[in-house]
């Protein structure tokens, strides 16, 4: 499903860290989500055939509804349906604050929200029709994902990080990078004192460096920091030439220096 104008392709992630408060429930930091609105338009303006899919956590909309339904792990009661509808009611709802600010950036976006078109089994992605957001991507819209409930064969309902849904696109469109941006500099070696930042992980160190990666130290129920370096660390062995990136999107410019190509933070990569 390459093209002309995904042969050039990043995928950026927002994390729910970065633009909400994940210590408390529904919080959107609206003046850093302004901020990297402002910085993903300013990459955009410059070139002509941007190539770039857009992603966002959920954060303190999503993971409290989800952890307290278990909403990850299955949903099979009316108790647990009804908790999955509130995951996804926040879920879209901080959704709309990001394509708000984007489009008040001058930013032509498009949410595809996997809860309206794609199907996992056992949580991972059997079904889903990309081919509307390759339109998107065709016509110069920025295409926009997120973390999302999903009906599931076999566990009835499920939740997709946003990493899981890159980890679907990425097999079918195969970005050249991947930039995940929170508030860590990086994956740190002595986490949680977070003074040593890793420079770049490996399959051949990271079981060196596993047992640091914990879980993040608010509520997270897709993983967190260990997840997100697994997940990356399957795609770069699988796809040709791909990197991936950890790094900070707290500091202003950092999300429009990773764009164009600088290396911040911990590289994932052979």
């Amino acid at each position: 499903m390459v093209t002309s104008r995904t042969k050039n392709l990043q995928f950026l992630k927002l994390g729910g860290s970065l633009i909400t408060d994940k210590r408390q429930p529904r919080t959107p930091r609206r003046e850093i989500i302004a901020r990297l609105a402002e910085e993903i338009a300013a990459f955009l303006a410059e070139r002509p055939t941007p190539g770039l899919v857009l992603g966002h956590g959920a954060g303190s909309f999503g993971h409290f509804p989800a952890k307290r339904y278990g909403t990850r792990a299955g949903v099979h009661s009316p108790s647990e349906w009804r908790g999955f509808a509130e995951v996804w009611f926040d879920a879209s709802a901080l959704n709309r604050i990001v394509v708000e600010a984007l489009h008040e950036a001058g930013v032509p976006a498009i949410t595809f929200a996997p809860s309206g078109g794609a199907t996992t089994r056992d949580g991972r992605v059997t079904t889903w029709n990309i081919r509307p957001l390759c339109a998107a991507l065709e016509k110069g819209l920025l295409p926009v994902v997120y973390g999302d409930v999903v009906f599931d064969e076999k566990r009835g309902g499920t939740i997709l990080s946003t990493e899981n849904v890159f980890a679907y696109l990425a097999r079918q469109l195969h970005p050249q990078r991947i930039l995940l941006a929170g508030l860590d500099e990086g994956v740190w070696a002595d986490y949680p004192v977070c003074e040593e930042l890793l420079p770049r992980i490996t399959p051949n160190n990271f079981l060196k460096t596993q047992q640091v990666l914990e879980g993040s130290a608010a509520t997270d129920v897709t993983g967190g920091m260990l997840a997100k370096v697994e997940e990356m660390l399957t795609l770069v062995e699988e796809i040709e030439e791909l990197k991936a990136f950890i790094f900070s999107g707290a500091a202003a410019q950092n999300i429009g220096r990773a764009l164009r190509g600088e290396h911040l933070g911990t590289l994932i990569g052979l």
